[in-house]
């Protein structure tokens, strides 16, 4: 072998550990979400830099591979399985309980982080907020007790409705337990609520019409799959001029009246620590599952002069951002 050949077959060789190693360095999250990637786009820098903050950077060390349902719940089962098989190492889940469970079906071992809308506990997803157990641990939004602070606020800003609505998809599998918060709530305040059942962009328009027929008075929002056709109902919801309060802050931004939840920022932060502390060796069983701490009211003074109403004082006072 001449001297150029070994001296090319030696340095290869002291190469190749290093090439495996930096290979064996770049960890593989899976992100399963129901939703679409134009809703996640404002969520995603927020949970890039909770992985940042635990050192990791997408592209240098670490991979993301989306998985999107496009509000397609029938989907996820399989989108969950083809992360399984592709190895990744960690799963993150989005948009609701839909898409942990779809993970937690598809594996017993990959660690799962999720966003829980429902109580994760009631959900069969983990043995308990404080201790996990299992392969899953995540943040809840406790989606379903902020729905009675939602009737009270668009109770405020429309103090004459008698009647309330509320859009929901029947194939969202949050449907019942929002709508039985709402009826509660409503029932407390002696109002009255119409549910309108709406999956597609066609059904939308239906229940929207049906408003005026129904005589009501105000509208409530909350939804994961809605919130990719927010420019749709935000349109509507100008155009039959119908206070209308939703779950996310998005909303109001697109043009609608008023939201109140929880801070998606925040959340997707905190995630995005989690998925970190993950890859760095901590097990989903030793890590609590976080509650919701900021939430948020933010208010569209321009909408509200639009559709001539007056955001009461009180109102103003405790949101946390003012649209103008």
């Amino acid at each position: 072998m001449r001297r150029r050949e070994l001296l090319l077959t030696v340095t290869a060789m002291t190469a190749a550990p290093a090439v495996r190693a930096q290979q064996k360095a770049m960890r593989v999250v899976g992100f399963l979400s129901i939703e679409g990637p134009d809703v996640f786009a404002p969520r995603a820098a927020v949970f890039r830099s909770g992985l940042g903050e635990t050192g990791y950077v997408e592209g240098q060390n670490v991979t993301i591979e989306y998985r999107w349902a496009e509000g397609h719940f029938d989907r996820l089962p399989a989108l969950a399985a083809d992360l399984v098989n592709r190895g990744v190492d960690v799963i993150v889940t989005s948009g609701g309980n839909s898409s942990a469970l779809a993970a937690k079906n598809a594996t017993s071992s990959i660690p799962i982080v999720f966003v829980a809308g429902n109580d994760p506990v009631e959900e069969g997803l983990v043995a308990s907020l404080a201790a996990p157990g299992g392969n899953l641990t995540g943040v809840t939004l406790f989606a379903t007790e902020l729905w009675g602070k939602r009737v009270e606020l668009i109770s405020e800003l429309a103090p004459e409705a008698r009647t309330l609505a509320q859009l929901v998809n029947p194939q969202w599998p949050g449907a019942v337990r929002s709508t039985a918060a709402v009826q509660e709530a409503a029932r407390a305040k002696g109002l009255m609520l119409h549910i309108l059942k709406a999956s597609t962009e066609s059904d939308i328009d239906i229940a929207f019409a049906s408003l005026f027929d129904l005589k009501a008075g105000g509208l409530l929002v909350g939804d994961p799959t809605y919130l990719s056709r927010r420019e749709q109902i935000v349109a509507l919801a100008a155009r039959y001029a119908i206070p209308t309060i939703y779950d996310w802050r998005e909303y109001v931004a697109a043009g609608g009246l008023i939201s109140y939840g929880t801070s998606l920022t925040d959340t997707y932060r905190l995630l995005g620590t989690y998925v970190g502390k993950i890859l760095k060796g901590a097990k989903p069983a030793d890590l609590p599952v976080q509650q919701p701490t900021i939430f948020e009211l933010v208010v569209n003074l321009k909408t509200a002069k639009a559709l001539g109403r007056t955001v009461p004082p009180a109102i103003l006072v405790r949101a946390d951002e003012v649209i103008e």
